[in-house]
């Protein structure tokens, strides 16, 4: 589990080919190492990767097929920069929100716009992720947590203040850059709780959300 507050930028130091999987590895920069161990998780760009090997600078994980599918990962190169976040402890300040590390689709920037001191990105989600998406509510874009200002059809808006941008990979970013979308996992359940058959109702409905404030 982790909080979408990004630690380090690191960088890609290899991509070793596996049998139609590959390894990562990955020079953390100015991550802390030291409480890492192996079999622990770390986000990449927003993807929970398991540790297989590290130092002291960098650290080894393999990446799936399915990964590969869903994730951004296969166009990284030796040299890209990627954003990192270990995983959370219990005792952890949850400073963004809760983030599983698993990617639910792939984006891409669309339009930045000047706003005062801060820039807005406009991302185009997956049509099948939008419903997803919430007003004022959280997503997860490369790992990094973020609240959505304005929506669009399959489209949302990104205010990103400096320091935002300074500790990230967001600089990066420019139209037409892809980027790793987590929806907030707590829609992800609620659409599973509404839908489930089940011989006891769960007494969560439509109205009964809309009166909550969790729908308009």
């Amino acid at each position: 589990m982790f909080t979408g507050i990004i630690e380090a930028v690191g960088k890609i130091q290899a991509i070793n080919a596996k049998a139609g999987d590959f390894e990562l590895v990955v020079n953390s920069q100015s991550l802390d190492l030291n409480d890492v161990k192996l079999g622990d998780s770390i986000a990449v760009s927003g993807v929970c990767l398991t540790v297989t090997h590290f130092d002291s600078q960098s650290f080894s994980a393999d990446v799936s097929a399915e990964t590969i599918k869903l994730t951004k990962l296969a166009d990284l190169s030796v040299g890209s920069e990627v954003n990192l976040e270990k995983a959370c402890l219990p005792t952890s300040r949850l400073g963004g929100h809760i983030v599983s590390g698993h990617v639910d689709g792939v984006g891409y920037v669309s339009r930045i716009t000047p706003n005062a001191n801060a820039i807005d990105y406009w991302i185009s989600a997956p049509a099948e992720l939008a419903k997803y998406i919430a007003q004022k509510g959280s997503i997860t874009v490369d790992g990094i947590s973020l609240t959505v200002n304005d929506i669009q059809e399959s489209d949302f808006r990104l205010t990103i203040i400096p320091h935002t941008s300074e500790k990230t990979t967001i600089n990066d970013w420019h139209v037409g850059s892809k980027v790793n979308l987590e929806v907030d996992v707590i829609a992800r359940y609620l659409e599973r709780l509404m839908s489930a058959p089940s011989q006891v109702s769960s007494g969560v409905t439509m109205e009964l959300l809309a009166k909550s404030g969790f729908i308009k």
